[in-house]
Formats: structure tokens, C-alpha cells, sequence
């Protein structure tokens, strides 16, 4: 008797992995969380700038989408 908790506890658990997947926004509520407003740096501009150079400086090209030479003369 006491391990009937524990079994059906991981029976609810195995059973719940079964449903389907929901996405949690709803297609039309993904044009406000495109607003710029929702994003987190202040200045689109500069932050772009300060990944060329630090791409360009530590010669980590690729993977945050930097555009430009690796030399930093652009």
C-alpha cells in the first residue's frame, strides 16, 4: 500500500510526457512580440557595431551573424 503512491505519481508523470505539444503564443499574437519594443538592447545600431568589433578583434567570425572583413577596417 505505501508504494502505490509513489507508482501512480510516476504513472500521471509517464502518461503526461503522451500529450501534444501546444505552441504557447498563438500565430497571431507573434506580430506583437516582433515590436521592437520588445527587445532587450536600447540600440539596435550600436549593439550590431559593438559585435563587428568584437568579432573583428577576437576573430570570431560566424556565428553571431557579424557582416564585414575580420580585420576591423570596415
Amino acid at each position: 500500500m505505501k508504494y502505490c503512491l509513489p507508482i501512480l505519481m510516476a504513472l500521471i508523470v509517464l502518461l503526461s510526457a503522451c500529450a501534444p505539444i501546444k505552441p504557447w503564443v498563438k500565430p497571431y499574437q507573434r506580430n506583437n512580440l516582433a515590436d521592437p519594443i520588445m527587445s532587450f538592447d536600447r540600440d539596435p545600431a550600436s549593439t550590431a557595431y559593438m559585435h563587428h568589433v568584437y568579432q573583428a578583434r577576437e576573430g570570431a567570425r560566424g556565428a553571431e551573424g557579424g557582416s564585414g572583413g575580420g580585420c576591423g577596417c570596415n
